[in-house]
């Protein structure tokens, strides 16, 4: 009787280890790491969503009554990975239409956001910004199964200057703001050490500071440097110290060279970066993060969002330069990843700037290493990034070969995260 029942238990015991085991199959899947294409892949994902076993089905001893996501005649590539979004921002309204808006509201259209980006491929995202902690709370339902979305790396609150970039209180009179220096304001090398602690004791990631102007703040010069390299170089070694990596919105020469030199990890927008501030990044390693796409749609937008004017006049300026500077760096070899500022432009469209990377000087498979190699490395994230054994099941298919056309990969076919299907047939809604 004791046999009998220590062998049902075993038999149990693994058919709840094959259930809990979910294989995805597709025609072919990219490398990314190579290039090239495994014909018939197999790739076995265990219940804690991480790749087990991964190559071609043939090769591979499948576990038997394991669940089965079969996306015949399409290509598998790993899920995408955007550095640079605003999860609580909408490209919808802009300007002084915000103020039309409740505080709660930018916190509520997350979960819109979330949904428009996992079911473009992109399951994880990298949140350079949001008031209220509201990204970590985003980050906190999609982990624990709430809501659909992506994995979330949140900077919580922009840091940066008085009357700069990351001031809210920007294009308001002084009556209009309650705290004249605003909770995220950096006023000295020690109040940005400060800054990064406090933002990092409610669950920052990564930290994002502004480093120069910005064409959506009201009332500075786009390129103009906006910290000091002591403040600067502050908050990235408090940062480095606690284990975190520095990005820094910066659009002028000055800016992006002092950056840098600070100790800054990636540079956002980088779009008047001189040839010497280029040779520099290289240099030092520095990722440029450059969000290339965007301009054709602020520019098609127009005003009719309630973006002022004189923002559409500082994007007319720098929109082709900060395009020609990214074809200059990619030629110069700088370490390039895959950023957007979805929020600037509608959540969902990320793709769109694939084949931009590719008009502007990159191969269709540098511009896809951007999203996913590449980015894993800069996000010192091992766990996505690239289809292999340790690393989560994040999966996007798409139906042909976006080596020849990167185009494909503005509408996915089918979305896994985690070993999960997000996207397609029987997909979780």
């Amino acid at each position: 009787m004791k046999t009998w029942i220590m062998a049902a238990a075993a038999a149990l015991t693994v058919a709840t280890s094959a259930q809990a085991v979910t294989v995805v199959t597709g025609d072919r899947m990219l490398d990314v790491t190579t290039g090239r294409y495994v014909d018939r892949p197999a790739i076995v994902i265990g219940d804690d969503g991480k790749i087990q076993q991964i190559g071609n089905i043939a090769s591979l001893q499948l576990p038997a009554g394991a669940k089965r996501i079969d996306l015949p005649g399409e290509t598998l590539l790993p899920g995408f990975i955007d550095m640079h979004v605003h999860m609580n921002s909408l490209a919808e309204i802009g300007g002084y239409e915000g103020l039309k808006y409740t505080d709660s509201f930018w916190s509520a259209i997350g979960p819109y956001n979330a949904r428009k980006d996992i079911d473009a491929g992109f399951t994880t995202v990298r949140n350079v910004g949001s008031g209220d902690f509201d990204d970590v709370g985003l980050k906190q339902a999609i982990d624990g199964g709430w809501i659909v979305g992506p994995r979330i790396i949140p900077a919580t609150y922009l840091l940066g200057a008085t009357g700069g970039h990351c001031d809210d209180g920007n294009g308001l009179p002084p009556s209009m703001s309650a705290d004249k220096t605003g909770p995220n304001i950096v006023t000295s090398p020690e109040r940005g050490r400060e800054l990064v602690r406090w933002v990092h004791k409610y669950g920052a990631e990564v930290i994002k500071i502004c480093a120069t102007g910005g064409v959506f703040s009201l009332g500075d010069s786009v390129g103009a440097q906006q910290l000091t390299y002591d403040e600067m170089k502050a908050i990235a070694d408090e940062a480095h110290m606690l284990g975190l990596k520095v990005a820094a919105h910066a659009h002028g020469d000055e800016g992006i060279r002092q950056a840098i030199l600070a100790g800054i990890d990636t540079i956002e927008h980088a779009s008047l970066a001189s040839d010497a501030t280029i040779q520099l990044a290289k240099q030092h390693g520095t990722w440029f993060d450059m969000d290339i796409y965007n301009d054709d749609y602020i520019l098609a937008a127009g005003t009719s969002n309630g973006t002022e004017q004189e923002s559409l006049d500082k994007e007319r300026m720098i929109g082709l330069k900060q395009r020609q500077t990214f074809q200059r760096a990619v030629r110069a070899g700088v370490k390039m990843i895959f950023g957007t500022d979805a929020g600037v432009y509608p959540h969902g469209d990320n793709g769109k700037q694939f084949a931009k990377m590719v008009q502007w000087g990159m191969s269709p498979l540098q511009a896809i290493q951007a999203a996913t190699l590449n980015a894993s490395e800069a996000l010192a994230r091992p766990d996505v990034g690239v289809l292999a054994p340790g690393r989560y099941g994040d999966i996007v298919a798409v139906r042909g070969d976006p080596l020849a056309n990167v185009a494909l990969l503005e509408h996915v076919d089918a979305v896994v995260k985690g070993g999960k299907l997000v996207k397609g047939p029987g997909a979780v809604q």
